[in-house]
């Protein structure tokens, strides 16, 4: 579904599509590392964000606002490919 309303307002937007193996806790562990060793960091605020960040649990669980940390794991997802995978990218904003 959402693969299809972000093709809805840019047919050429580069998707891909992930599929969850590890919970969200133990998907966000690397990539707290990131921000541990500075190698990731927020410009701007971005409360919700930072309040799911927050709830997530070491070892697994959530004790944070909402029933899931959709946006954090969003995020995690971001960085997971940005900067962890086989060949680390430099982001790039995209005009829609």
């Amino acid at each position: 579904m959402v693969e299809s309303v972000l093709r809805s307002v840019e047919a050429a937007l580069p998707v891909k599509p992930v599929r969850a193996h590890r919970g969200k806790s133990a998907r966000a562990e690397p990539v707290a590392a990131l921000f541990e060793k500075g190698r990731a960091k927020f410009v701007g605020a971005f409360p919700d964000l930072e309040d799911e960040l927050a709830g997530l649990m070491t070892g697994g669980g959530y004790e944070g606002p909402g029933s899931s940390p959709d946006r954090a794991d969003a995020m995690v997802w971001a960085l997971t490919e940005l900067m962890l995978g086989k060949e680390p990218r430099v982001p790039r904003i995209m005009q829609l």
